[in-house]
């Protein structure tokens, strides 16, 4: 529950650890990609709730090199500073830097945050998901 004092960060850090499976999908659409790009309900909560619309939108523009889309499983960390700085890295679930990208300057309110990215045939697309929601 919120309250009118409750942060965002607060709210995020109280709320996400209950986001188990999904019962919905959010797809967003990306003129760029010629699949889905879909959210499950923790992370289309995480989005609007953080205003980070912006992070899933910098997932699926990096759907477009080609080592990362020829990656079935992908896991993205967002990390940010005390100075607000951060910065995203898309790894392949072993240790495998695929893509890195530096912010330079980030209000999102935790200090990091992990995703995965899956591709899902059934679904015909990229599923964004939280840890938990796998």
């Amino acid at each position: 529950m919120t309250t009118p004092t409750t942060t965002r960060k607060e709210q995020l850090e109280a709320n996400l650890p209950h986001f188990t499976g999904t019962e919905n999908y959010t797809n967003l659409r990306y003129p760029w990609l010629r699949s889905h790009f879909l959210l499950t309900d923790g992370a289309k909560y995480l989005a609007e709730t953080a205003q980070a619309f912006w992070l899933m939108d910098a997932i699926a523009s990096h759907q477009t090199n080609k080592q990362v889309a020829a990656e079935p499983f992908q896991i993205w960390k967002l990390t940010v500073n005390e100075q607000k700085q951060a910065e995203l890295v898309c790894t392949d679930g072993n240790e495998t830097v695929l893509v890195r990208q530096e912010i330079p300057y980030s209000v999102f309110p935790l200090s990091e945050i992990t995703l995965y990215v899956e591709q899902s045939d059934y679904l015909a697309g990229r599923v964004v998901m939280l840890p938990s929601e796998y």
